[in-house]
């Protein structure tokens, strides 16, 4: 994707800050505390508080907007996994996306709000991957440019494109994409050596895309991966690591050592490509991908949340059944200087439409990423409390 490299967006988010921290969107409730962006270089030009929300583990994160004269002790990231709105021109969601994201709106809210946008935002460009309708098991999915808006409503701020999707209807598509994101004031970040740095309450904030895929940042090329995140970490005081990684279905709940493979493809080794970042400067590593659900770790005090799960799949264009549903939102809570102080997670699911919903009846999305950890990772496993509060379990 070479239309847009090194892309240094510099969105300018809240007000100014000392310390940072980061809380990502897995739970519905972290105050986004006066934020603004603005696109490259103007000054902010629109800011608004969080709505009401769930009661936290009480981080710094979810305090009241503070003045502009006082320190800001946090800042909270929001993230999700993958996002489909729909499948243009005969799966797209009722009333034209209105209110596809309203379940977990609250639970998305948070100084920077990210998500995995696992479609292209674009007209039918007349070259699909897929070539024709009839090709077995290939899928290319669009919504509307206009759908930028709803992912906007939604509290959306920055969007990751580095997965196998982006470029479903070809590069004319992934550039109508981000036309659609950048005229919806929406940041976006997965294009080769692209480099997404945000200001948030003074805090800059790099957020870097990986996938296996060409035109994105290798995930297989663990030499080059570190020299874009010590770029990143050159330019930033926090860097956030965005990386579609792992083989897909509800059998590859489970992080194994090696590569993982999937028709063919490379899909990468999701623990050292997390482990190959952290060492070279990440904070924080929110994978995607696999269509379920899998554990988290901590590394070096680093959390690594290896698969947030299908978040949305409007018009039924991802699978709803068993586990494939199970989602969720992440809240991380970082200092400045890239420390662990807390966070969160909300479990999520996909209807039977496939708009996503919160679980707050039964987290069951948390049950399962709690199991998972432990299964996998031992003694550098997330323990997720009763509350969703996110500890390492030794």
């Amino acid at each position: 994707m070479n239309s847009h490299p090194r892309s240094h967006r510099q969105a300018r988010l809240g007000h100014p800050a000392l310390t940072v921290t980061i809380v990502l969107a897995a739970l519905a409730g972290a105050g986004l505390g006066g934020v603004a962006i603005a696109k490259r270089g103007d000054s902010p030009s629109a800011s608004w508080q969080a709505p009401a929300s769930e009661p936290s583990s009480g981080s710094a994160s979810t305090k009241a907007p503070v003045e502009e004269s006082a320190t800001v002790e946090s800042i909270s990231l929001s993230a999700t996994g993958d996002i489909i709105m729909g499948s243009a021109p005969n799966k797209l969601p009722a009333n034209g996306g209105e209110g596809f994201f309203d379940s977990v709106k609250k639970g998305l809210a948070s100084d920077l709000v990210m998500g995995n946008l696992e479609q292209p935002l674009t007209g039918d460009t007349g070259t699909s991957k897929c070539g024709s309708p009839a090709r077995p098991n290939c899928f290319a999915f669009r919504s509307p440019p206009s759908y930028a808006e709803h992912l906007k409503d939604a509290g959306f701020q920055l969007l990751n494109t580095a997965n196998n999707h982006s470029k479903d209807y070809g590069t004319a598509g992934y550039r109508n994409t981000v036309e659609a994101l950048e005229g919806a004031g929406l940041e976006h970040t997965g294009a080769q050596d692209q480099i997404t740095v945000v200001d948030v309450k003074g805090v800059k904030v790099a957020v870097v895309g990986f996938s296996p895929y060409a035109g994105a940042n290798n995930l297989n090329d663990l030499d080059a991966a570190a020299a874009v995140v010590e770029k990143a970490k050159s330019e930033a005081d926090l860097v956030v690591v965005q990386v579609h990684m792992g083989a897909e279905g509800s059998d590859k709940q489970h992080v194994k050592p090696g590569n993982e493979l999937f028709f063919g493809e490379n899909r990468g080794n999701p623990i050292k490509f997390s482990h190959t970042v952290i060492d070279a400067g990440a904070d924080l590593v929110v994978g995607h991908g696999p269509h379920v659900l899998r554990g988290m770790e901590f590394y070096k005090g680093k959390l690594v949340a290896y698969s947030l799960g299908n978040f949305a799949g409007g018009g039924k264009t991802l699978s709803g059944t068993g586990v494939l549903k199970y989602a969720g939102i992440l809240h991380v809570s970082l200092t400045k200087d890239g420390e662990y102080a807390g966070g969160k997670f909300l479990s999520t699911y996909m209807s039977a439409t496939g708009v996503p919903t919160r679980d707050t009846e039964n987290e069951r999305g948390r049950k399962l990423v709690n199991d998972l950890s432990a299964a996998d990772f031992d003694d550098t496993a997330v323990a997720i409390g009763d509350d969703g509060t996110i500890k390492p379990s030794a």
